[in-house]
């Protein structure tokens, strides 16, 4: 009988790769490519005088990932926000690093460039329903991401070094919006899809406040693309609706829990009544339209007016445009719905944004669109796949220039974050009416020892802002620095007629008494400022200072004990504690403590000084303690 005929094993080879699965590849990898370059100038950038210092150059609390650094990273409310997971990228940060802000700008960056892949691949899911062909959907889906993260706009995120928050939020935001789709799209593994999802949001939480518009921006994918959720006549109560209700439901109170946490960290500013909110809200929305068209004359800071009238041009046109994309958006809705989809979920992701709850001096920022401009990018993206083939060529040619403009002025854009000179004088060009932008010009002024200089600017702060309680303190020092004592206290009076409780301005008036002999009444401000902020160790080493100015050494170095009790990194504290010690000819003690300034400090002049001298006494004198 014959035999079957058996076939030859043959070696295993490899499949090549398609030139279309290549392609897909590349794709992003150009969008990651493009973002990184359109960068680079901000990787040259330092801390700015624009919150960097309270953050990082003046407070030792971040720095590290040991218990005491994550027990204050998941405890403090700093400047008005609950951020835990930000402030251990940022502790991870000097860890790495130290206090090299080219490292940190690194990590935003890479972090930044990561979300402009994410957002390639939320765009090419979404915009899949509307396009079939890979390959124009891979571009179509390159062109939405590239207009998020090459765009200007974004440079405050990234470049910034307190804004952290921004592109680590959004690294969950999106990984959590993509982890919903997969939970979505998955046939086995749901359960585990929709955890990640869960935990990715609750890490955007953590990451930044913001991030609370994710349920409703998945409430609004279930409605286009998914088409899970039942738009008929009572179809949003029906058994389709209520599902996906249910798997939102967890969301939403994470989400919850969240918004409680940020209204406790919230600084109390005063608020606009209600119309006014609406006007500053109505103009958020149209000025973010815009700059996202026209992205020229930015600046870090647009200062909310010292009056907001409802009515006034700009308000009324901000209504009007509101007014028009919405109603475009509206009768949009069956034929295309991305339209209304998208511009509803740009809407819902700026709307915590919008000045509602006022936390700070600005009317806008350009920050505020990180969130929401990804949805734009859809929408303009899904336009070019709805262009005609006549229109195709010019198409491409407009929006390859268009996203080369937006590449180029991102690179500008991030030269402004340099350094903090550069910066506020960028928001000064813009906005020469900014108070801020001339305190903060006075302040390098006056650390670069331009007393006079410093003087005008933060006299124009004042005058554009008269009840400006910190420009006053400001000013009040530098009168104090040219020697006239007198002004200086009158303007630390000011400050504090407009806040009382500005420990700060008491203890500098404290400062001008004891420069004028008064030291018992000096001593009193430092008690007065001591009240109001208990954990002000400056004003221990003042009060120090004080009694050793009336010869009460003892009294002095009992001061200065408590001040290194509170800040035992004070490198003034122990050099004024060494010289109180040099007083009662602890002359060996006083050489300890000036050596320990040095070491926190080791360009400290004064800590140098006074231990080359008390060196030279004790090699004088060897029998000297």
């Amino acid at each position: 009988m014959s035999q079957p005929r058996r076939q030859r094993a043959q070696p295993l080879t490899r499949a090549t790769p398609s030139p279309i699965s290549t392609f897909l590849w590349v794709v992003p990898v150009v969008v990651a490519i493009a973002t990184v370059v359109a960068f680079l100038p901000a990787l040259h950038a330092g801390f700015v005088s624009w919150d960097d210092d309270k953050n990082f150059l003046n407070n030792p609390y971040y720095r590290g990932l040991g218990f005491t650094q994550l027990r204050w990273m998941w405890s403090t409310f700093l400047l008005g926000h609950y951020v835990p997971l930000s402030w251990m990228s940022l502790g991870l940060d000097f860890t790495l690093w130290g206090m090299n802000p080219a490292g940190y700008h690194l990590t935003s960056l890479l972090l930044h460039t990561a979300n402009a892949v994410l957002v390639y691949l939320l765009a090419r899911r979404l915009l899949g329903f509307i396009e079939a062909d890979p390959i124009r959907l891979a571009l179509a889906s390159a062109v939405a991401a590239l207009s998020f993260s090459i765009h200007p706009l974004r440079v405050e995120s990234v470049a910034w070094i307190t804004e952290r928050r921004d592109v680590l939020s959004y690294l969950f935001y999106l990984s959590s919006a993509l982890s919903y789709l997969r939970f979505v799209d998955a046939t086995d593994s749901r359960r585990r899809w929709y955890a990640c999802s869960l935990a990715a949001f609750a890490c955007a939480l953590l990451s930044k406040a913001t991030s609370v518009t994710l349920p409703a921006v998945l409430l609004i994918m279930n409605a286009w693309p998914l088409a899970r959720l039942d738009l008929s006549p009572g179809g949003l109560l029906g058994a389709r609706s209520r599902q996906v209700y249910r798997e939102l439901a967890p969301f939403v109170v994470l989400a919850a829990g969240i918004v409680v946490m940020t209204f406790i960290a919230l600084q109390h500013l005063a608020q606009l009544n209600a119309t006014q909110k609406v006007a500053v809200s109505a103009y958020g929305v149209a000025f973010y339209l815009w700059k996202t068209i026209a992205p020229a004359s930015l600046a870090p800071l647009y200062t909310m007016p010292r009056q907001v009238n409802p009515v006034a041009a700009r308000y009324l046109v901000s209504y009007l445009v509101i007014a028009a994309v919405s109603a475009l958006a509206w009768f949009a809705r069956r034929r295309s719905p991305v339209v209304t989809a998208t511009w509803l979920a740009f809407l819902v992701a700026v709307f915590p944004m919008l000045g509602l709850v006022q936390n700070g001096p600005q009317i806008a920022a350009d920050r505020y669109t990180y969130f929401a401009a990804p949805f734009l990018g859809v929408l303009a993206a899904a336009g070019l796949l709805r262009l005609p083939r006549a229109l195709l060529v010019a198409g491409s040619i407009v929006t390859t220039a268009v996203l080369f403009a937006f590449g180029t002025l991102t690179w500008n854009q991030a030269g402004i974050w340099r350094d903090s000179l550069t910066l506020w004088t960028r928001v000064v060009d813009v906005e020469p009416a900014a108070p801020i932008a001339h305190n903060n010009i006075g302040n390098l002024s006056f650390q670069a020892r331009r007393y006079n200089e410093s003087i005008q600017h933060y006299q124009q702060a004042v005058t554009l802002q008269p009840d400006y309680a910190e420009a006053h303190n400001n000013l009040g020092v530098a009168y104090s620095r040219v020697g006239r004592l007198a002004d200086a206290i009158a303007e630390y009076q000011r400050a504090l007629a407009i806040a009382p409780f500005n420990d700060q301005a008491r203890e500098n008036w404290g400062l001008a008494l004891a420069e004028e002999g008064k030291v018992a009444e000096a001593i009193e401000q430092y008690r007065l400022a001591l009240v109001i902020n208990p954990e002000n160790a400056d004003i221990l080493v003042n009060w120090g200072s004080a009694l050793l100015q009336r010869g009460d050494v003892a009294g002095a170095v009992a001061q200065y004990m408590a001040a290194l009790t509170l800040r035992p990194d004070s490198p003034d504290a122990y050099v004024n504690l060494g010289v109180a010690l040099a007083r009662e000819g602890k002359l060996v003690q006083a050489v300890e403590k000036f050596r320990q300034a040095l070491a926190l400090q080791p360009d400290h002049v004064a800590a140098n000084e006074y231990l080359q001298k008390s060196l030279a006494v004790l090699r004088a004198q060897p029998g000297a303690q």
